[in-house]
């Protein structure tokens, strides 16, 4: 395997919260266009599609992107990686088509909950797995409280959202489509980042992520076409667009991050971002019935300790005078 580039701690985390700021926006775009659009599957094929026409501009303006995409074809024949991992874009059209279907019906607040729990959970998975380019690493203490307490502290800082009331049948069941799209999303940034690693840069894998996730959208819409027919008119405003261009950069970046952080730690850095990025866009750009409260400030800086918390080592002494302890007994009872 080629040799992985160790980025700094100190780098990695700071830009992992920046990447996480892309998602609440993305959020936010693409539910106001499945909302106009009354249509998940047709929001998530202008995502991708946009997101995949800037792509393949930059694949073919950028001498990395270029270099990048020659490389695809000879990866694949050397089997460098698994294939399957080329299906990292389902998981991606996936999550756009629950954030058109799912966000209007329940919330920003809720869905972040959801997708929150999701991806902590499979992110201490896929790490435990070694399924990312930064090869296997251990199922901490450490790790595990901080994936509870990230759970925790977003759940604490959207808590106002739930006081204000809705109907708990109106959102259980649509509450799983992020739930699913979050814990898919640790594979495909695992996914990413190992393509990334072999074409030697993030471009091309964005690029192939898109395409293999459009493919997908557009064979769904058009079943979905012939079913039920055309929906509602595309819009005129051009930031209902900006949902694609904001994908690509959060799918690059992440590709990048998890060769150093490994999988976990680049989800909890997002989850921190998008929990920050919420905040911001509830203050600077209010939605309607947007409630901000002491919890949720300081639900949001919770989510940053347990990002913190990720990165300190267990003592492995710290357990080392009762492991004695148990060993001695031990000998005895079996004399």
């Amino acid at each position: 395997m080629p040799h992985v580039p160790r980025m700094p701690l100190a780098l990695g985390l700071p830009l992992a919260v920046v990447t996480g700021l892309c998602m609440p926006v993305q959020g936010r775009i693409n539910g106001a266009l499945g909302e106009v659009l009354d249509d998940g599957l047709a929001t998530a094929v202008v995502s991708f599609g946009t997101g995949l026409f800037l792509m393949i501009l930059i694949c073919l303006l950028v001498p990395s992107g270029r270099a990048g995409v020659r490389r695809i074809a000879p990866a694949i024949r050397q089997k460098k990686f698994p294939r399957w991992y080329l299906l990292a874009g389902l998981s991606g059209a996936f999550l756009v088509v629950s954030q058109g279907i799912t966000i209007s019906l329940i919330g920003v607040a809720l869905f972040t909950v959801a997708a929150v729990t999701g991806q902590s959970l499979s992110g201490l998975l896929v790490d435990r797995l070694g399924l990312g380019p930064a090869g296997k690493k251990p199922v901490t203490i450490m790790r595990v409280l901080s994936a509870l307490l990230t759970v925790a502290a977003v759940a604490w800082a959207v808590s106002p959202k739930f006081a204000a009331g809705s109907d708990l049948s109106d959102w259980l069941i649509p509450v799983l489509l992020p739930l699913a799209a979050g814990f898919m999303q640790s594979f495909q940034q695992a996914f990413n980042g190992t393509q990334t690693l072999h074409f030697g840069s993030p471009l091309p894998a964005t690029l192939v992520n898109l395409a293999v996730g459009m493919v997908l959208l557009v064979a769904a819409w058009l079943v979905k076409l012939a079913v039920a027919g055309v929906g509602n008119p595309l819009p005129d405003e051009w930031w209902y667009y900006l949902g694609g261009p904001i994908g690509c950069l959060f799918l690059a970046l992440a590709a990048v991050l998890v060769r150093s952080l490994g999988v976990l730690l680049t989800g909890l850095g997002m989850i921190a971002g998008q929990v920050l990025g919420s905040l911001l866009l509830d203050v600077v750009f209010p939605a309607p019935g947007t409630i901000i409260t002491t919890a949720t400030v300081l639900g949001t800086l919770l989510t940053l300790v347990a990002m913190v918390l990720a990165t300190l080592p267990w003592p492995r002494t710290a357990f080392s005078p009762l492991r004695r302890k148990a060993l001695v007994g031990a000998r005895e009872r079996n004399r």
